[in-house]
């Protein structure tokens, strides 16, 4: 047997539509259901072989045209494992006839966040529940009998019974609501007759029955039930001519703060439709805000769903880095009603083919064009394509393109690589052909797809006819391959020769790693006499090295507009010139240059491959850089670099001298006060310099390197909080800033502090306002304080914020080593809590990613040697590989320090 077949389900009957009936029961905290699935028979069988888990799975028949009567299976037999039940009959079905398959059963509506499951909100001070679903990529299984693979789609019909006084929502517009009466319907309809027997007579029910969707696959259906309220807009679609209702659901508590969510939603759907030249082809787009949810948010087709901190904003006081959030979410999840639901991917190694898309449509090529402001093309540079290279560089890295036979593990590859790096290369793809003919070649693409699968050829092959270009040869090894090249650029009398090898974070790959030769494009930017400025995007290296005739007397750069999946090496000479043309203030070099610069040069000192001084060097040159964006590259790549050298005090001040002298200053230029008509960009810049300058420290020390004023910034930010807990005022704490001041407050701070933060986690003005005080309460020094969080995280916190707060612990250098122990003391409990979430794989990597020694790397390898670790086998791996790199990158540095005396 092959791989393949070993983990996918027999083709000898196909689903083409389900008739599904859901029975919830809120009170009771239980579900039971009914499915009809009707069948083409491939090939005589007498077996049918499908997919459920955690179901108690009741009466089964089967209804075949060519049969005359129904069959009862003769035996079944349950693969744990697999997730499947074989039904098998003691009359073979004829290849070619119609069948239908009938299936009763009943489920938990648990608090897993998969499946069908239960979420919880607080109402009049009493726990109140609501359920909805999250099947991506495998737990529709959990709902409901069903084919659950993405190449069986089918067509699907959902009915819900449910408590009156409660909403019912699911993929397409409901066609009926009525009382519901069981002895009236049960008498002629199958699924009813078995639901029957779960009726309570003394409650009222109802019954909601639904349009019957497109051709879909199951992990985008969807479902809910609860006392939801929402927000409606109408929006009118450009291709289609079609008005169409767009509404926002959410508890009551909830609904006054998703607005900003709903305007996003209708100001980006008509530009994809009108960018894709295909329909939108429902009749209607919910979204649905959620308490408890695994992921961000999850792109149900026609009933989109999320979290809070995805969707929801306080109109009055809402901090631009929460609207960011929610308009890339929201917009990413639209994204994903063309890629991923009308076309498909064939199975889960295509998975990029879905989340790459979305995050470079979503959050780039749409968001930009209705939030120029925002840079969202330059953001996208520290978002998405550097925190891509930083983990593409592992050794245990993988292809964009993964093979992932077993879908029971997908969960873990829903990482940086199938978003980040295959968005980055998409967006790569689009700059060097230009992105009208890229866009073209999209809507080729989809229309040829449409409400089917697709593979990564099917791409190629659209964007071939749009641009006449060879384009499976050009983009083949950046799917298929792992890792990335860097350039190194050296200087002849001539011009330049350029070199490419795979990039590792510990320096260059050597024999059988470096074999791979990718097709670089290489936008050569170089400036003329008169100083005008011209980018070549026909350049490509293909090969090992390449000589380019140059005038190397005039400034030049490659990776023009830093769209290249690649890093660049120069001398240190080059690099300095480079970086003086950068800072002058009129600079040939854009944003986009000057923000990948800072990435490079820090990345390529951190792999050994440049020294750590020539990275200062280029900061030092941009320190009255005035664009948040490069500030904010600096801020990310400094601070990582302390998080290094967390266990050498030493090497930890004296950076944060340097990061003073950097941020503080510009804390002195903008002050703390936010005007309401000021740039996104001066907002931002004022947020990252704060917070940078607490960060650091006592900026006292800096003062011998400064001849101006320092304010105290801590000092400022805990008299804020000060005044707060006083008052209960928090006008003097501006949204953007409230992070920041709440981690201030509890580090430098005590019980009171840190008990004023678990009043507003459980009971926050807004979703940012319970994650700021998530990352607080693990950012305190004390370790009574530290273990207190620990049981707060094993006691109360809601699953779906375990990850927030061991971020805020991983940040604390005084928790590092108590989280890595805290993880494995709690191991099994943890394991249990999180084995079929998204979570698992983020817990295992911010429990131990941040350990920087030989000694930690055998000790975690030595604890995972017993265990089962085939759910986040690749994060392990990459975390190991983390600690590795730090290992390395500081033993070569005290080498060098000792070296030089």
């Amino acid at each position: 047997m092959s791989t393949q077949n070993q983990y996918r389900l027999p083709g000898d009957v196909k689903p083409t539509h389900y008739d599904v009936t859901i029975r919830t029961d809120l009170k009771k905290l239980e579900f039971q259901g009914f499915v009809k699935i009707s069948l083409d028979i491939k090939n005589e069988t007498s077996c049918i072989t499908l997919n459920s888990t955690e179901l108690k799975l009741s009466k089964t028949t089967v209804h075949c045209d060519d049969l005359p009567t129904p069959l009862e299976p003769s035996s079944q037999q349950y693969n744990a494992a697999q997730e499947r039940i074989q039904y098998n009959f003691p009359t073979p079905l004829p290849a070619g006839s119609q069948a239908e398959l009938r299936i009763g059963f009943e489920g938990k509506l648990t608090g897993g966040m998969v499946g069908y499951y239960r979420s919880s909100y607080e109402h009049s001070g009493e726990t109140k529940y609501y359920a909805l679903t999250q099947f991506e990529p495998t737990s529709a299984r959990r709902a409901f009998p069903c084919w659950d693979e993405p190449l069986l789609k089918a067509k699907f019909t959902i009915n819900m019974l449910s408590h009156e006084g409660t909403s019912n929502i699911s993929n397409m517009p409901a066609v009926s609501e009525v009382e519901y009466d069981s002895q009236a319907l049960a008498a002629t309809d199958e699924s009813l007759r078995f639901l029957s027997a779960f009726d309570t007579p003394t409650e009222r029910w109802k019954i909601t029955r639904f349009q019957t969707t497109p051709l879909m696959s199951s992990y985008i259906v969807a479902f809910a039930n609860g006392p939801f309220e929402y927000l409606e807009r109408t929006v009118e679609l450009p291709l289609s001519q079609k008005a169409i209702p767009l509404r926002i659901y959410a508890t009551a508590d909830l609904i006054h703060q998703a607005q900003f969510a709903l305007d996003v939603k209708a100001d980006v759907l008509p530009l994809y439709e009108k960018v894709f030249d295909v329909a939108y082809p429902l009749p209607k787009l919910d979204t649905l805000v959620v308490s408890d949810f695994d992921a961000g948010a999850m792109e149900n087709w026609g009933l989109i769903t999320g979290r809070t901190s995805a969707f929801l904003l306080d109109p009055q006081k809402a901090d631009l880095q929460a609207k960011k959030n929610v308009m890339q979410i929201q917009s990413h999840e639209v994204a994903h009603m063309w890629f991923g639901n009308i076309t498909t991917m064939e199975w889960w190694n295509y998975l990029y083919l879905n989340e790459g898309f979305a995050t470079l449509m979503g959050e780039v090529i749409i968001a930009g064009r209705v939030f120029p402001d925002w840079k969202v093309d330059s953001s996208f540079i520290t978002e998405h394509l550097n925190r891509a290279l930083s983990l593409d560089a592992k050794p245990s890295s993988h292809p964009i393109e993964v093979d992932c036979p077993d879908a029971n593990k997908i969960n873990q590859i829903f990482d940086a690589l199938s978003y980040s790096k295959a968005a980055s290369v998409l967006r790569m793809l689009a700059n060097h052909v230009g992105e009208e003919k890229f866009l073209r070649g999209v809507s080729i693409y989809l229309k040829k797809k449409l409400y089917g699968n697709s593979v990564t050829k099917d791409l190629w092959e659209g964007v071939s006819v749009a641009t006449g270009l060879d384009i499976v040869n050009l983009m083949e090894n950046w799917i298929s391959k792992i890792g990335f090249p860097v350039l190194t650029v050296t200087e002849n009398s001539n011009g330049l020769c350029i070199r490419q090898d795979r990039f590792l974070e510990t320096g260059l790959a050597e024999g059988s790693d470096n074999e791979v030769i990718w097709n670089v494009p290489l936008g050569l930017l170089t400036i003329d006499d008169k100083g005008g400025v011209k980018t070549d995007k026909n350049v490509v290296l293909k090969d090992r090295t390449m000589s380019i005739p140059l005038d190397t007397g005039k400034p030049f750069k490659l990776n023009a507009g830093t769209n290249g999946v690649y890093r660049v090496l120069y001398t240190p000479e080059r690099l300095e010139k480079i970086a003086e043309e950068a800072a002058k203030q009129s600079s040939p070099f854009s944003l986009n240059d000057r923000l990948g610069l800072v990435h490079d040069a820090m990345a390529l000192s951190k792999a050994g491959l440049a020294k750590l001084s020539s990275a200062m060097t280029l900061v030092d040159k941009l320190k009255h850089e005035k664009e948040y964006l490069v500030w904010s590259g600096i801020s990310e790549n400094v601070s990582a670099l302390v998080s290094v050298w967390w266990e050498h005090p030493d090497i930890v001040e004296r950076m944060n001298v340097f990061r003073r002298i950097l941020f503080v200053p510009l804390v002195n230029q903008l002050g703390y006060e936010y005007e309401e008509k000021e740039s996104p960009d001066t907002t931002s810049l004022r947020t990252c310099a704060i917070t940078e300058a607490a960060l650091a420290g006592d900026p006292g020390q800096a003062a011998k390197y400064l001849n101006i004023h320092l304010h105290r910034v801590i000092q400022e930010l805990r008299e804020r909080f000060n005044h707060y807990m006083k008052t209960g005022d928090d006008s003097r704490i501006p949204a953007d800033l409230q992070k920041i001041i709440f981690k201030t407050a509890v580090k430098y701070g005590g019980v009171q502090e840190y008990e004023e933060m678990q009043k507003i986690h459980d009971k926050p003005k807004t979703p940012t306002a319970k994650l700021a005080s998530i990352s607080a309460m693990g950012a305190s020094e004390d370790p009574e304080l530290i273990e207190r969080t620990f049981k707060f995280i094993a006691s109360k916190s809601r699953d779906q914020d375990a990850m927030s707060f061991f971020r805020g612990l991983e940040s604390n250098f005084k928790a590092r080593r108590a989280l890595a122990r805290f993880f494995k003391d709690e191991y099994d409990t943890l394991y249990k809590r999180f084995e079929s979430n998204f979570m698992l794989t983020y817990l295992v990597s911010l429990s131990f990613g941040g350990l920087s020694t030989r000694k930690d790397h055998d000790e975690v390898a030595d604890f995972f040697k017993d265990k089962d670790t085939s759910k986040y086998s690749l994060t392990l791996a990459q975390t190991l590989d983390s600690i590795q790199s730090k290992a390395a990158f500081i033993e070569v540095r005290n080498m060098d320090r000792q070296e030089a005396g």
